[in-house]
């Protein structure tokens, strides 16, 4: 009788073992395979990041703050704060009455023309958004900047778009 007790302890636990370990092997296998489809999505998080980082830095290719050569005109400490005096100093001319004068259109509709967004390209050069009311363009200005007088500003070329 002892030996049947065993006997059937000694199959119950084979196939315990049989059944765990098979259980185990398939969440091995669920596992591998939602591993390797997790490697797959970082390749291609990592082809994308790759793809935008090349993008922005193509983009920011013509901007003051990765030209060192610009960057060499303004001195290194006052950078920043050279070229906020110089964002303002435009900004401010939008309060005139007649409008920004960097924008050479003028009042149209019975709206002054406003710089409302300034992009620095290099030490001399400045692309900036214009609008008034329905009508809105860029200007391209040239600055020649000194920190003890005021900066001098002439508008070299506009491009006007009409929004319908």
């Amino acid at each position: 009788m002892r030996h049947k007790v065993f006997f059937y302890l000694f199959v119950f636990s084979v196939l315990i073992i049989a059944l765990l370990y098979n259980t185990n092997r398939n969440m091995m296998k669920s596992e591998e395979k939602r591993i390797e489809v997790a490697h797959k999505r970082i390749a291609i998080v990592r082809d994308s990041l790759k793809l935008v980082s090349k993008e922005l830095n193509e983009a920011k290719y013509f901007s003051l703050g990765y030209n060192d050569d610009a960057q060499e005109y303004f001195d290194y400490k006052t950078l920043d704060q050279d070229v906020d005096k110089i964002r303002e100093e435009i900004l401010a001319l939008n309060h005139i009455e007649t409008g920004n004068p960097l924008v050479p259109y003028g009042a149209m509709n019975g709206q002054k023309c406003v710089i409302n967004k300034v992009q620095f390209i290099n030490h001399r050069w400045i692309i900036a958004d214009f609008y008034s009311g329905a009508i809105h363009g860029e200007v391209l200005i040239k600055y020649f900047y000194s920190p003890e007088k005021p900066t001098d500003f002439s508008t070299i070329e506009t491009v006007l778009y009409s929004t319908q």
